[in-house]
């Protein structure tokens, strides 16, 4: 774990709230990720995100970093919320889908961005997959390597060479490329 991290947990198990702040930017974005993809809908997938970073808040105390690192302890909260909130689902919260939109964020964002759309359909199919698995569909680079069904060390060098070509020949795609990612990540 990094020092960083180390001295962000001790003032968190301090209680310090400003340490709760920065563990939130830090992993929140990885964490919604999971979250998003077990239940499938946003406005769960956020309930269930404050309720983990409550927990985590609450429960501070039990974590040890000699048993594994935060980021997995955190994950561990974070998938048991969600599963908690999927088997057991609110009555007073709304589970039906009442807008008028049909289309999933990742395609609202393609055309909210055509420009980014366009560089992105010029990258070859490999590269062009293992970018939209990462930054649109919100995938972990282990899920997106198990999803294509290649090495991680391939996965991981697919997304390098991509972002290599769209920074050499689009240098604003990146730029947009990491507005989405955010958009995506943090709403």
């Amino acid at each position: 774990m990094e020092t960083t991290d180390t001295l962000l947990i001790q003032n968190l198990q301090s209680g310090d709230k400003n340490a709760l702040y920065a563990i939130y930017d830090r992993y929140s974005g990885a964490i919604y990720g999971v979250i998003l993809r077990m239940c499938k809908r946003e406005d769960l997938a956020q309930d269930v995100l404050q309720d983990t970073f409550l927990k985590i808040w609450q429960k501070i105390h039990l974590y040890n970093p000699e048993k594994g690192k935060f980021y997995t302890w955190a994950y561990r909260i974070a998938k048991n919320t969600a599963l908690n909130s999927l088997r057991n689902p609110s009555p007073f919260i709304q589970t039906e889908d009442l807008s008028v939109y049909t289309k999933n964020q990742t395609e609202a964002i393609k055309e909210e961005y055509p420009e980014l759309n366009g560089m992105l359909k010029r990258l070859e199919p490999h590269h062009q997959k293992a970018i939209e698995l990462v930054y649109f569909e919100g995938y972990t680079h282990r899920e997106a390597h198990e999803e294509m069904g290649i090495p991680l060390g391939t996965f991981k060098s697919y997304v390098r060479q991509a972002l290599i070509k769209l920074r050499e020949n689009y240098p604003t795609a990146l730029i947009l490329l990491l507005i989405v990612g955010r958009t995506i990540a943090y709403g």
